[in-house]
């Protein structure tokens, strides 16, 4: 009986709770912010594959081919490239090495991919301006990094956070009532903006560079204000 009259209670208690919440007077609203964070340190990805010479010589038929340029040559070429760029080879790092299938019947190409760790975007053109691109399948900015990013990112929640009170406040002002304490305030999924992640920049100078040459990030936050008269 005593178990039945528990139980009794808290249904009651939750009952009550619930009529309570929904008798609330509160406006929810969502505030954004967007960031534009100048990078200091750009990942320049580079994909180098072993070739045959027949290919440029502008006559040569696929079947004809025979001379294949070593990924070894390809790459000592490159690493001699970027040192006359100014890059130092600690900058340098190995991402990932593959083969490549060509046709049936044809050898298989060997492949390699290196992350070049920048500070200028102005080393991108002397990278370009010095390097043979016979044996560059692509080239492309990849990540952009600062490292103050969490500085950036509590900067831009506040900012969205501020951005939800001014339009709660005047939302609620308009309705002769004034904005109370906050109730609630929720993160909702923050997103970068990286236009530049598929750019091919074999043909590029630094003016291209322009739309890339930021970090976006936007954030937005969720959050509900008590409604006083």
């Amino acid at each position: 009986m005593k178990t039945r009259l528990s139980v009794l209670i808290i249904s009651l208690l939750a009952t009550f709770s619930l009529q309570a919440q929904t008798n609330d007077r509160y406006i929810e609203v969502t505030g954004t912010s967007e960031i534009e964070i100048v990078p200091d340190k750009i990942h320049y990805l580079i994909e180098i594959r072993e070739y045959f010479e027949e290919e440029f010589d502008g006559k040569s038929k696929p079947e004809e081919y025979r001379t294949k340029v070593p990924l070894s040559e390809i790459e000592q070429g490159l690493r001699k490239n970027l040192a006359e760029a100014g890059i130092k080879q600690d900058a340098i790092r190995t991402q990932e090495i593959g083969d490549y299938w060509r046709q049936q019947g044809q050898d298989f190409l060997v492949s390699k991919k290196f992350d070049i760790t920048l500070t200028d975007f102005n080393q991108i053109n002397e990278i370009v301006e010095r390097i043979d691109t016979k044996g560059i399948h692509t080239m492309r900015i990849g990540e952009l990094e600062n490292k103050d990013m969490l500085t950036y990112h509590q900067k831009g929640k506040i900012e969205a956070l501020k951005a939800a009170q001014r339009k709660a406040t005047y939302l609620v002002e308009a309705l002769g009532k004034k904005l109370g304490d906050v109730i609630r305030i929720v993160e909702e999924g923050n997103s970068n903006i990286f236009p530049f992640a598929q750019s091919n920049v074999l043909s590029s100078d630094a003016a291209s560079f322009d739309n890339f040459r930021t970090i976006k990030k936007n954030y937005s936050m969720l959050v509900r204000f008590e409604i006083i008269d």
